[in-house]
């Protein structure tokens, strides 16, 4: 039996390797289960097992410095926003560089994962094969279980064209030359509008509220790069910020788009360098919410009907865990209460790395929650009282519900700078409480060691 709890981590997109990588550097066993062929989930197009929302147009919207982890950089030889082959081959090259490909067992879904009485976990594997560990990490993800128009538009099943998710768009070819509707206002509806408008005989841009939309670049440098302070006021940087938004682009409704009911910073940026550009030109038209399908158009809200032959529905994600029970662990509405957005209340041996929305890139932050969570399995950090954790959980709840929109598309929304700052206090915090507690371990090693 190993000295320290054993792991199992679900999941080798870019969340799930930084984790593995930090169990790697501690010394403590593990195996990471991926449903694919290859690391970097999301950003691997056309992956084998269809998880991927990646398009052949798809490139980053936050900066390279800004996604990079902290001691792999990014070759300087990549684009500002490099392409998603790009992305997918420095993941590739993060892995082999700390030495770690060898505890990935891919194209090995996780088919159940259930905790015993003796509060270890076991998982269930493709062909009947089970394996116990001491701890869980699941970093499944959270834009792979598209979320469709709740309820179906009136008239969707009588329309005679094609209906997508934005999931399910992967090729300009899927666009070409036909009649197409948008619908979204978020960072994939703007670049399938984009590609659109380049491809197909007309594009229409529905949105069913108004967003901010944030260019790439701001004085000459990626807008994620100017300096940001996390012991800024929100509301001293959100002044300042919509002032050099509005005097570098002006306001949406300028372009036809709808007003914002929110200022910006309360609710996930809308980043495009391209999309004003393209509405200027009258290549994309924007439109309000759509309020019917007939079999040959689409109604808005307005009342005015447009020709369509092809509605592309932008609609977002449901974060849901396949593999659990859903009276053990599930996200309602994409609700999940955890303790700094990682620790369960109730079930001290199972953590989250990436289920998070920054206000930036996952990256990084999820290489923080893996070096922390790396220290919880060594004893080195210990969590709070229940009474203290239950407390810290709801204060985040409800400063999420003061900041941002209430939608299911925030419910996991962090701000980057804050979000590191907030978890390098915890943590420090943490290994106060360790230090007094003899540093034990929270989660002592009970299963049996893990393969080699």
């Amino acid at each position: 039996m190993s000295e320290l709890p054993t792991a199992a981590v679900i999941g080798a997109g870019c969340s799930g390797i930084a984790a593995a990588k930090a169990l790697h550097e501690r010394g403590i066993e593990f195996d990471c289960y991926e449903a694919s062929d290859s690391v970097g989930g999301n950003w691997v197009f056309g992956n084998r097992n269809n998880m991927s929302s990646a398009y052949r147009t798809l490139h980053i919207n936050t900066s390279r410095d800004r996604m990079e982890y902290t001691d792999f950089p990014m070759p300087k030889s990549y684009p500002d926003f490099p392409h998603h082959s790009q992305i997918a081959e420095y993941f590739d090259a993060y892995v082999d560089h700390f030495g770690f490909r060898d505890r990935i067992r891919f194209d090995t879904p996780v088919k159940h994962a259930g905790r015993e009485g003796d509060e270890t976990w076991t998982l269930t594997l493709p062909g009947g094969e089970t394996r116990r560990y001491d701890a869980l990490l699941v970093a499944n993800g959270h834009h792979w279980d598209a979320r469709w128009p709740e309820p179906a538009f009136p008239g969707a099943e009588d329309f005679e064209g094609e209906q997508i998710h934005a999931h399910d768009y992967k090729e300009t070819d899927q666009l070409a030359g036909r009649k197409v509707v948008v619908l979204g206002i978020g960072n994939s509806a703007m670049d399938i509008a984009v590609d659109a408008s380049y491809h197909a005989a007309q594009t229409h841009l529905a949105a069913r509220r108004g967003a901010w939309i944030i260019p790439k670049y701001l004085f000459g440098r990626p807008l994620d790069q100017l300096s940001t302070n996390a012991r800024t006021p929100f509301k001293v940087f959100q002044k300042s910020f919509e002032l050099m938004i509005r005097s570098h682009v002006g306001r949406p409704e300028r372009y036809g788009l709808p007003k914002p009911d929110h200022g910006i910073g309360e609710a996930h940026p809308t980043i495009s360098g391209r999309i004003l550009d393209r509405i200027a030109h009258g290549a994309v038209v924007p439109k309000p919410n759509i309020a019917r399908l007939h079999p040959r158009e689409v109604e808005f809200a307005d009342g005015t009907r447009v020709e369509a032959d092809l509605v592309v529905y932008c609609t977002g994600y449901r974060i849901t865990f396949p593999f659990f029970d859903a009276e053990l662990v599930s996200a309602p509405d994409n609700h999940i209460e955890l303790f700094r957005r990682v620790f369960h209340p109730d079930i001290d041996n199972v953590a989250f790395i990436g289920l998070l929305q920054p206000l930036g890139a996952i990256m990084p932050l999820a290489e923080a929650q893996g070096q922390w969570l790396a220290d919880y399995l060594r004893g080195e950090y210990h969590l709070p009282p229940r009474a203290e954790l239950v407390a810290g959980i709801r204060a985040d709840q409800e400063a999420m519900r003061k900041r941002y929109v209430a939608s299911k598309r925030h419910t996991i929304q962090v701000d980057f700078d804050r979000y590191l700052l907030d978890l390098e206090r915890e943590r420090r915090r943490g290994a106060q409480r360790a230090r007094a507690a003899g540093f034990g371990l929270p989660v002592p090693p009970r299963a049996e060691t893990v393969a080699a």
